[in-house]
């Protein structure tokens, strides 16, 4: 049901982070200023500017984040124009909220101050047990305790200027029914299909429009093979590097030792229970009662132990567990309540325990299983503490191999088989690169920022190593482009069943959308209507399996009059009449009023958010003066 709200709420969730989250992520922007470089201006608030080395600098920051939030990400994927865009965008609100924040004089209250710092889990890591700020954690950021109050002060009181609006916006009932009404209605439909597929038949195309058809040239980029490479590249990963690693016995036995925890399987138990309920908090009367039934049942338990299940399906106030016969399934220490597992622990498989009181009441116990609690001898253990122990000392051999790395294949651009000597990596090679990741790609050829430097003006004209590019964590990639093919036009006999394809495609569609178009003109006009499906309602909601663009031609179609009528063309796929029979109200068994509302205030008060920032905006006269995207790489 709340589909369609949830897939009209993406531009609130995005105008809702923007405003709610601090905006820590231009913090220190204004510092950016000072560099002689790259004072370029791409943008303007107020008359004061936003400079490229401003919008770098953020940018570079951003992706710094995401990077430290998600360090499998292809940095390649932030690093593209649309992201750099929204970076800029990003950092033109900010500066028009700031300015609005000074012309409307909101402040925040020390002790309101206080209370954000106190209560918001966003800052629980700068908290100490006392509830004061980790002054040492702020230095290490570079931040003094002044500077983070006057940061968190100016933040909370830009956040007042967008929130004043959208937090406030009324869902009263009568418009929201109204526009949920008009929304989710529903319409019960009678569909006529025109199929391009049903046409196939009549399309014969001739050898002279076969060649009319590819040389075409606005089918030009139809028949292209696409731009390809053979290339060789090297990897320098902690695998690479644990290779050469030798690691003598006596430090083998040694981390065994320091670790045997790790090579050990805790022990875990299965058992059975009745459980007579009886809360310490109830009278004692009860509980005694409740004692004296767990008594009998355990008495009737240790007569005859294979009966144990059946009695706990009759006895047992377990509701979890007394339709399995008391099953618990296998548990490790901990899971239990102490008495409980105490008692468990102690036990032998098959044994029936004493009554045991715990906090719920009183237990009858069944041991059933007991598994692991054993231990790997070290020779079982052996390989795996030797790839730990190679990783571990390739970790920290990575950094000083990765410079030699950088710089050999920089200095010695010419081959990777320096870089592979020295480091004993190993040239690897692959055909049919592009300069994007292909189907089941993998490793460094599956990175964009890779294929990206392969793919440079100066690794396809002068066949040199790319630079060091990472291309995953602790990995590093240098590749050299051997042969390049360009983008080409492939001859008309290798393609000639694909462009016979295509024209009876594109032609039967035609057929089948001229087809459509007339009937829906002769039916419209009163002619008897024919080969419609069955009658089925569709609303947003509830598209059934339908194509949405048919669901939103249906639902926007004017119905004054009915029956109503609708076209629907499906490009290649083919045509399709709607005849529109009833206008039904949404579903009220399937909504929720009150979440409904909730969802519809807060879709309102975004659009009005976005509709104040938009005359901020002009009022302040922002507006984006430079080019249209960030200079340079990100590193």
């Amino acid at each position: 049901m709340f589909e369609l709200i949830r897939n009209n709420t993406k531009a609130l969730m995005f105008v809702l982070v923007v405003l709610i989250i601090p905006s820590f992520v231009f913090l220190g922007v204004e510092g950016y200023s000072g560099f002689s470089e790259g004072n370029v201006e791409v943008a303007e608030v107020a008359g004061q500017p936003i400079t490229q080395a401003q919008w770098d600098a953020a940018h570079r920051a951003q992706i710094e984040r995401m990077r430290s939030q998600a360090p499998d990400i292809d940095v390649g994927l932030l690093d593209t124009p649309q992201m750099k865009q929204q970076t800029l965008e990003g950092l033109v609100r900010e500066r028009v909220v700031r300015v609005a924040a000074s012309d409307l004089h909101l402040g925040v209250s020390d002790e309101r101050l206080q209370r954000i710092f106190v209560n918001d889990p966003q800052f629980a890591f700068l908290r100490k047990p006392d509830g004061s700020i980790d002054t040492d954690l702020l230095n290490a950021q570079g931040l003094s305790a002044e500077q983070f109050a006057q940061q968190l002060r100016q933040d909370v009181a830009m956040r007042q200027v967008l929130l004043g609006v959208s937090d406030t916006a009324l869902g009263a009932s009568t418009p929201t029914s109204t526009a949920l009404d008009a929304l989710l209605q529903r319409r019960e439909v009678r569909i006529a299909r025109f199929e391009a597929k049903n046409y196939f038949d009549q399309v014969k195309p001739t050898e002279a429009e076969i060649a009319a058809y590819y040389n075409d040239p606005a089918r030009a980029d139809a028949f292209m093979a696409p731009e390809s490479a053979k290339v060789e590249y090297v990897v320098l990963d902690l695998d690479a590097l644990a290779q050469d690693i030798a690691v003598s016995e006596e430090e083998l036995r040694k981390y065994y030792a320091e670790n045997a925890g790790r090579f050990s399987t805790p022990e875990e138990r299965r058992a059975s229970h009745i459980l007579i309920k009886a809360g310490r908090e109830a009278p004692a009367a009860e509980r005694e009662k409740a004692r004296a039934e767990a008594a009998a049942l355990q008495a009737e338990a240790k007569k005859n132990p294979d009966g144990f299940a059946e009695l706990a399906k009759k006895n047992s106030d377990d509701p979890g567990s007394a339709a399995q016969g008391g099953d618990l399934d296998f548990f490790a220490r901990g899971a239990m309540t102490q008495p409980f597992e105490e008692a468990a622990f102690a036990m032998k498989t098959g044994e029936i325990s004493d009554v045991v009181e715990s906090d719920f009441g009183y237990h009858v116990i069944k041991l059933t299983g007991v598994r692991g609690g054993g231990k790997k001898s070290f020779e079982e253990a052996r390989a795996e503490i030797e790839a730990e122990v190679k990783q571990q000392l390739a970790q920290q051999k990575f950094a000083e191999a990765a410079e030699t790395f950088s710089n050999v294949v920089y200095e010695q651009s010419d081959s990777l088989q320096p870089a592979a000597e020295k480091l004993g990596l190993k040239v690897r090679s692959a055909e049919g690169i592009t300069r994007t990741p292909g189907q089941g790609a993998d490793g460094a050829l599956a990175s964009q920022n890779f294929l990206t430097a392969l793919f440079s003006d100066d690794a396809l004209r002068n066949k040199r190593n790319t630079e060091a590019v990472e291309t995953g964590p602790n990995q590093l990639t240098s590749g050299r482009v051997v042969e390049h093919t360009p983008a080409r036009k492939l001859p008309l006999d290798a393609v000639k069943d694909q462009v016979r394809q295509q024209l009876v495609e594109e032609r039967s569609a035609a057929l089948a959308r001229k087809e459509g178009e007339a009937k829906l003109a002769a039916w419209k006009g009163g002619a008897p209507a024919e080969a419609f499906e069955p009658a089925i309602t569709v609303s947003r909601e509830q598209s059934r399996t339908l194509p949405r663009s048919l669901i939103e031609a249906v639902m926007s179609a004017p119905a004054n009059s009915l029956p109503a009528w609708t076209g629907v063309d499906f490009g290649d796929q083919g045509y399709a009449v709607v005849r529109i029979d009833k206008l039904l109200p949404r579903d009220p068994s399937q909504e929720d009023r009150q979440q409904l509302q909730q969802q519809y205030a807060q879709l309102w008060g975004a659009a009005e958010a976005e509709a104040y920032y938009a005359a901020l905006r002009k009022r302040y006269k922002a507006e984006v003066t430079g080019p249209g995207t960030a200079s340079g790489n990100v590193p």
